[in-house]
């Protein structure tokens, strides 16, 4: 028989995982429009972005540009196999995020 309590625990290790998979892929795209394209870099905070007064509207808009797959039309392919991935990570990690709360939620219930 299998503990629910170590399922929970192991289930938001892999989120936590994901996640730190996520920022370091965010890290290598930011360093990468850097040098194939600096306009955008500065339009999405780049240089501030992980920062504490990175601006969150500029965030938002690198956010906006990899949901809404603006990258496509890029002149850098690095630049869209970059966006592509890190938008299927932020996908994974979004809905494991969210199958975290539900265990938690139901794990609270439960007990």
């Amino acid at each position: 028989m299998f503990s629910t309590i170590a399922l929970f625990w192991a289930l938001c290790l892999v989120c936590i995982i994901n996640m730190m998979r996520y920022f370091s892929s965010l890290r290598a795209l930011l360093s990468i429009l850097r040098q194939s394209d600096p306009l955008l870099y500065q339009s999405v905070d780049g240089n501030g972005f992980f920062t504490t007064h990175g601006q969150l509207n500029k965030q938002i808009r690198l956010v906006n540009y990899i949901n809404s797959q603006r990258y496509l039309d890029h002149h850098d392919p690095e630049v869209v196999l970059r966006c592509e991935r890190l938008r299927k990570q932020f996908i994974l990690t979004s809905a494991l995020s969210g199958l975290v709360v539900i265990c938690l939620i139901s794990m609270l219930i439960w007990y």
